[in-house]
């Protein structure tokens, strides 16, 4: 297993790293413990045309900010005031294009992830929907720019590749006017 080099995140086509994202693995190590999860679920957001990114129109905030630096890193925001949300940010500087994280399959650190998230065992709702995925894997919002080469939050690949059939596409959760913007592994809990 190995970390996605910076080259992987800042490719132009947010659609194709997005449907790449699925099998490679979310991981974060906290106080030497490492919970992670293989990504099954992710959707694009292209930056400035897109009507539901953050940085339609070219709107740039302090929270914003991020998603115009080069790609490779996280972007993490809180919504709803209750859930973080975890991003990849793609592509190039001044090209806002991010990748919201869905859901994962969880495969290190169970026994942590049922602890932060309050769950007394495991069941598919543990790191199904975005803002579980980042309560299970510890990730908040001021982990906002921090790299994906980091030895403390990194995505990684270890060959798991699925096959065109596998993938399912779709418009995104409640932004339902973009269309082939969310990918999915087929079957997956």
């Amino acid at each position: 297993m190995k970390k996605l080099p910076l080259e992987f995140y800042r490719r132009d086509d947010v659609l194709k790293v997005s449907k790449e994202l699925l099998g490679k693995i979310l991981v974060t190590k906290w106080d030497d413990v490492v919970t992670s999860g293989r990504i099954v679920e992710c959707e694009a957001y292209a930056g400035e045309i897109d009507k539901a990114s953050h940085a339609v129109g070219g709107r740039r905030t302090q929270r914003t900010e991020v998603m115009y630096a080069h790609g490779g890193v996280a972007y993490v925001y809180l919504c709803y005031g209750i859930h973080h949300l975890f991003n990849v940010v793609t592509s190039g500087k001044d090209e806002p294009h991010a990748i919201l994280i869905r859901a994962v399959e969880p495969l290190k650190g169970i026994q942590e992830m049922l602890m932060r998230t309050g769950k007394k065992q495991l069941d598919n709702t543990l790191t199904k929907g975005p803002g579980n995925v980042s309560k299970s894997l510890g990730i908040y919002s001021h982990l906002t720019g921090t790299s994906l080469l980091s030895r403390k939050l990194f995505i990684a690949d270890d060959g798991i590749r699925y096959k065109k059939n596998e993938i399912g596409i779709s418009p995104r959760i409640g932004v339902d006017y973009v269309r082939g913007s969310r990918f999915e592994v087929r079957g997956s809990r």
